[in-house]
């Protein structure tokens, strides 16, 4: 049987569960842009835009396995 997910309330304010995968996703990808500028591997980036949000959806869809969003 499907459970049905909650939002998550923080004072009188509810938050979908997809905005927490959305943000640990991007701090996720935060970290990954960091180290791959500190060991030079950006060089090898041509569109660094398009890395970094193709890094954001792939996080979102592993870290939504997870952490149900639907």
């Amino acid at each position: 049987m499907y459970t049905m997910p909650h939002e998550m309330v923080w004072g009188e304010v509810y938050f979908p569960p997809l905005l927490l995968v959305v943000a640990l996703a991007y701090l996720a990808t935060v970290t990954v842009g960091i180290l791959v500028t500190k060991f030079g591997l950006h060089k090898y980036v041509g569109f660094p835009a398009i890395a970094e949000i193709s890094l954001i959806i792939i996080l979102v869809g592993i870290i939504g396995q997870f952490i149900t969003i639907v």
